[in-house]
């Protein structure tokens, strides 16, 4: 997400700053903010992991080997060819691990409410979500198997109805436009207690803490905190932007 010359990486950032900005309606409308934040490692961690195992490993050799490529070594390992063959063959195991995560939504649904925590959606509704829309939508026994859970996909159908809002389209130019026209976010903090002694200032890469090929990102510190760092980059044709990262699946090491 960019908002002027701030870049937030990680749907983590992405949420936890929309909500700073526009805190009603909010996406933690009850007391348990840290246990939502919580789940969305499983959420986006393993659960998202076991979900394309089901959605890829179905595809099989009908899948497009770019793409297979792409996503298959962040999710399936460097020998992804070899994890989407055992992702095929496992298929019937796979699914039996996500029929249980199904049926506990379908047993906290169970008593009429309309979201996961009551009458208000909340980010839970959105991390679980996106799994059930993945099998439903990319998985050709997808219906089938979620036809199990009635209240689940009651549920499903109702945050379906809540629609994406109302949104324009943006050329990538000009947001590299507004980019350059802004300048970042004054976001200069510290944290005593950090158990790599990061400090700001230090020069730094960032690269996620899963081995999918993508290219680390280098700046300078300007914000620590438990769970969120940004650094700052400087480029000739941006001049200064801050990137945000969570610090929870991410590794930072400093450069000499």
């Amino acid at each position: 997400m960019q908002i002027g010359a701030d870049i937030f990486c990680d749907s983590q950032c992405v949420i936890q700053e929309l909500e700073h900005r526009f805190p009603s309606p909010s996406f933690f409308p009850t007391a348990d903010s840290g246990l939502m934040i919580g789940l969305s490692r499983w959420t986006d961690g393993a659960l998202f992991d076991l979900t394309v195992k089901i959605v890829l490993g179905s595809a099989g050799d009908d899948l497009p080997r770019d793409f297979a490529e792409d996503r298959g070594r962040l999710y399936l390992g460097a020998d992804w060819a070899e994890g989407l063959k055992k992702a095929n063959e496992n298929l019937p195991h796979l699914a039996s691990q996500m029929r249980g995560p199904m049926s506990w939504l379908n047993m906290q649904l169970s008593d009429g409410r309309k979201y996961l925590l009551g009458p208000e959606a909340a980010a839970i509704d959105a991390q679980f979500y996106h799994l059930v829309w993945f099998l439903r939508g990319r998985w050709n026994k997808g219906p089938a198997f979620l036809s199990e859970f009635p209240h689940l996909e009651k549920w499903e159908a109702g945050i379906a109805d809540i629609g994406h809002g109302t949104f324009s389209d943006m050329a990538p130019e000009e947001a590299i436009q507004q980019a350059a026209d802004c300048e970042p976010l004054e976001a200069q903090s510290e944290d005593q207690h950090d158990p790599q002694g990061l400090v700001a200032g230090m020069r730094v890469t960032v690269s996620p803490d899963v081995d999918g090929g993508e290219q680390p990102v280098e700046g300078v510190l300007v914000a620590i905190s438990s769970q969120r760092l940004a650094i700052r980059r400087t480029d000739p044709e941006l001049g200064n932007i801050n990137v945000h990262f969570p610090r929870i699946g991410y590794r930072f090491t400093v450069l000499g």
